[in-house]
């Protein structure tokens, strides 16, 4: 089973990150109700909820780590 994280979209490209590769796909064949850092299942072509919500927490976890002592931005941010 392949994964890939959904990076941006450029105009009707989707943007995916495959095995630490840029590489791009109709924004088409992606399903309607994927957005940008979701984990994609190459092989089914659908949004992996599971492995999405690892790579948020992985996310969280390392900006958590990045701002410790450090003080935030102003403004609202989430992921």
């Amino acid at each position: 089973m392949t994964k890939a994280t959904l990076d941006r979209f450029e105009d009707e490209l989707a943007v995916l990150i495959v095995d630490g590769r840029e590489v791009t796909r109709p924004r088409g064949k992606l399903p309607p109700e994927a957005r940008e850092g979701d984990v994609l299942d190459l092989d089914t072509m659908t949004v992996d909820p599971a492995a999405t919500e690892r790579l948020r927490a992985e996310v969280r976890k390392a900006r958590k780590r990045a701002m410790k002592k450090k003080t935030p931005p102003p403004g609202d941010f989430d992921l």
